[in-house]
């Protein structure tokens, strides 16, 4: 039995992990659950679970959720607070955690997972584009195994070689596909026209609020970008991009002989999800199946065309922000964190959110990152400065 904590339990990656548990109850225990503040959504999978420990963010929810499960007779212990994920992150009593806490928000549970060493199944991308080097010699210290949950991710980790060790001279590059979500056709003019609600309806994968928007404006595709970079050990200069709309292609590896490996899949996160979960091995997922006679066309194109470039300004920023000097990916990410909270809120308009973005990078000077609280305290410069351009922005 892998005892399971899930970190951000009543997101779409976590709901989606419980998912995959729950079809193998002679393989998983679910030991710690945690959300922010989705009282009620943790509420009904502490009930179905049973988990020996639930976190949320603040104490009030906190109350609120004990409350609830004593009288409901569950004996479930509530804990609140950073401090509490972060427990619950590296306990003995705990072989595998879900990182999947949105944003950098989850950044110190996931450092904790790494120093324990626990088997790390890393949904928080921002873990390795705030982090950098500082997460990975988290994870090389603890001996932790870390395993890639985002689709794209996990794709490469399974056309690569398993040999590490021989990559340098197997591998040309890897080949990230993006859907180009629900704007893909749009012009920069029409842009400045978008809803939220617009921006969160993604053609083919269903998520949550932030990480939709972040695939509208190609950021999502731009952190990944720097997730890859991390986590594979290549120059950015042997990264590239494709649009694929159909999302059936979730990434590719070229070799050294040009030949191309590729993973396919349905869109459905639960497939990822069972992989790393079953890793080495393989497990059933709940997905579908590809049905390849209705698949009627694969297609792909280029994304530095003018066209794209002007629509999607924010994928460029990844090979930047990797050129740039240390920190620079830190305050890129919380940049755009304040961008598209202020988008979904209604305070800025959709193209507004690169500006944001832009501005805060010219105006915050990053330093080298020895430790947390230095990487934590460029996220709130980073952050303050980027409010702070909020109110020179007309709608």
């Amino acid at each position: 039995m892998q005892r399971v904590a899930v970190l951000g339990s009543t997101g779409s990656v976590g709901c989606n992990t419980l998912d995959v548990i729950a079809r193998h109850p002679d393989r998983f225990e679910v030991v710690a659950l945690t959300a922010a503040t989705r009282v009620e959504k943790l509420l009904e999978q502490c009930l179905r679970f049973r988990p020996q420990v639930a976190v949320m963010a603040g104490s009030g929810h906190a109350a609120r959720l004990e409350r609830k499960l004593r009288a409901r007779g569950l004996t479930t212990q509530v804990m609140h607070g950073e401090r509490a994920l972060e427990q619950v992150a590296s306990d003995a009593g705990v072989d595998t955690v879900m990182a999947a806490i949105v944003g950098a928000a989850g950044l110190s549970s996931t450092l904790a997972a790494a120093r324990a060493g626990k088997r790390l199944l890393l949904a928080n991308k921002e873990a390795l584009v705030v982090g950098g080097e500082l997460f990975l010699a988290a994870v090389r210290d603890g001996g932790a195994t870390l395993l890639p949950i985002d689709s794209e991710h996990s794709a490469i980790f399974q056309a690569l070689p398993q040999d590490r060790a021989t990559w340098p001279e197997r591998v040309d590059k890897i080949i990230l596909t993006a859907s180009g979500g629900p704007f893909l056709r749009h012009s920069p003019a029409e842009l400045a026209q978008v809803t939220p609600e617009q921006a969160c309806a993604h053609p083919t994968w269903v998520m949550g609020p932030k990480i939709s928007v972040d695939s509208a404006t190609m950021m999502n595709k731009a952190l990944e970008v720097v997730e890859a970079h991390y986590l594979f050990g290549l120059a950015p200069a042997s990264i590239e991009v494709v649009l694929h709309p159909q999302s059936v292609v979730h990434s590719m590896v070229q070799y050294s002989d040009k030949s191309v490996l590729a993973q396919l899949g349905t869109p459905d996160m639960r497939v990822p999800i069972a992989y790393g979960l079953a890793w080495p091995g393989r497990m059933a997922s709940g997905a579908a199946a590809l049905d390849f006679g209705a698949l009627r066309d694969l297609s792909f194109e280029p994304m530095d065309s003018d066209e794209n470039r002007a629509r999607f300004p924010a994928l460029a920023l990844a090979w930047e922000a990797l050129a740039a000097p240390p920190g620079t990916c830190a305050v890129l990410n919380a940049a755009n964190e304040v961008a598209v909270a202020a988008f979904l809120a209604r305070r800025i308009r959709f193209d507004q959110i690169h500006a944001v973005i832009h501005g805060t990078l010219a105006q915050v000077a990053p330093g080298r990152l020895q430790d947390l609280p230095a990487l934590l305290a460029l996220d709130t410069e980073s952050r303050a400065t980027a409010t702070s351009l909020l109110a020179h922005l007309r709608q």
